[in-house]
């Protein structure tokens, strides 16, 4: 059993939704993103999602683009992030960490490569936001091969062959997309979300976790009611960046909005 697949078997006995921050690895230069990780854990997170900065991150919204930019003007490139996982390694064994990201750079490591080390460093789970599912099978392979989950995005307009096209590749999580659009936008609608949720149900036994839109504790806890996990990045990241000048004050601030999510979540979802 992957970290992952352990993690949320866990949460499921304890009757408690998942909570997954986002943070663009090397924001806003590289000593901050492992102490960072760290606090994030203290904080309440249950699995962490890493970016891996990217010079076209056309999934991403204004706030998260910046980063990327600011951890490349550090050379912060995929070797990098996973030299940064295998530090966080060295005192958190138990924490999932996914790697977010684009195909480019995976591709031209190669996938089996890419696979090896991923695996030697500590991650546990590869999105790809770009790679479509009819393409996804090699390297799917190679992840599954080396113990690593393979993470897909679904979409309010992912219809039935696309569930089930996905349901044959992914394994850990599926990451549901709460909306059309960027990352960053404002445009949540738990009704909406909880009603795609069923029908997606309907497809897998994966636990379903949401992202895109979730701001504040209030959202964050709105979507725990319906979700298995809940997906916060845009509002850490933009954090991060009105404290870029200031790194020794990144950790403790976001620890302090996370831990506030995490107390709203389990208040509309006490654990057993």
């Amino acid at each position: 059993m992957s970290r992952i697949a352990g993690c949320f078997e866990q949460l499921a006995v304890a009757r408690r939704k998942a909570l997954i921050p986002y943070i663009t690895a090397g924001d806003p230069e590289p000593s901050v993103t492992v102490p960072l990780l760290h606090a994030l854990v203290a904080a309440g997170a249950d699995l962490l999602e890493i970016g891996v900065p990217f010079s076209d991150p056309m999934a991403d919204g204004p706030v998260i683009q910046a980063a990327c930019e600011r951890a490349l003007r550090h050379h912060v490139s995929l070797h990098r992030v996973l030299d940064m996982v295998r530090s966080f390694r060295e005192s958190d064994t138990a924490t999932p960490v996914i790697l977010m990201g684009y195909l480019n750079p995976i591709e031209v490591w190669g996938y089996e490569s890419f696979a090896v080390a991923a695996q030697a460093a500590g991650v546990d789970g590869v999105l790809t936001v770009d790679m479509p599912p009819e393409e996804a099978a090699g390297l799917a392979t190679a992840l599954h091969a080396h113990a690593m989950d393979m993470i897909f995005l679904l979409a309010p307009t992912s219809d039935a062959r696309r569930m089930d096209m996905v349901r044959g590749l992914a394994t850990g999580f599926l990451y549901y997309v709460s909306f059309k659009g960027v990352t960053g936008a404002n445009r949540l609608d738990v009704a909406d979300v909880s009603h795609k949720l069923e029908e997606l149900r309907r497809h897998t036994r994966l636990p379903v976790g949401v992202g895109f839109g979730i701001r504040d504790a209030e959202s964050a806890a709105r979507v725990a009611a319906v979700a298995d996990a809940v997906v916060v990045g845009s509002a850490l990241v933009g954090q991060v960046a009105a404290l870029a000048d200031r790194p020794a004050e990144i950790a403790p601030a976001l620890a302090r909005t996370l831990a506030d999510m995490r107390r709203a979540m389990d208040a509309a979802v006490p654990p057993a």
